[in-house]
């Protein structure tokens, strides 16, 4: 058949993900901002919480349009998973572009039935904070 049907996020969902990752950071005392995108890599919705520095913002979306294009966490490795130094990991980011592509953690797939449906990019806390807003954000829809 030449048609696939797909899953997509919700406005509801992309809410109750927004929800989960703000009263995170506010567990931890931190102002962040929170992206989540389309598995296009296109945005859904921002948010950054009062205070949150505006870099911020372009970080946390590049993250998640980075981890909805890889289908998995944001990190210093390439496209296909391998190991990039510091050059290839600059390298990388200005051939995608630097709203396209980043390696700093804090980035996730949205992940339903292995299938990738979105991305959710957290900035502000430390890469550990990030991410455990990230992992909360996921949990409060039931995605991996």
């Amino acid at each position: 058949m030449p048609i696939k049907t797909k899953k997509t996020l919700t406005s509801k969902g992309v809410r109750m993900m927004m929800d989960a990752a703000l009263a995170r950071a506010a567990e931890f005392g931190i102002t962040v901002s929170v992206a989540i995108v389309d598995d296009g890599g296109h945005l859904l919705m921002l948010e950054r919480m009062e205070g949150g520095r505006f870099h911020t913002v372009h970080s946390s979306t590049a993250k998640a349009v980075t981890a909805a294009s890889n289908k998995r966490p944001t990190t210093t490795k390439g496209a296909q998973g391998q190991e990039l130094d510091v050059i290839h990991a600059l390298g990388l980011a200005l051939a995608a572009g630097p709203k396209n592509w980043t390696a700093m953690e804090g980035g996730y797939p949205v992940m339903v039935e292995n299938e990738c449906i979105g991305g959710i990019g957290v900035s502000g806390g430390d890469w550990k904070q990030d991410e455990d807003i990230a992992r909360a954000a996921l949990g409060a829809i039931g995605a991996s």
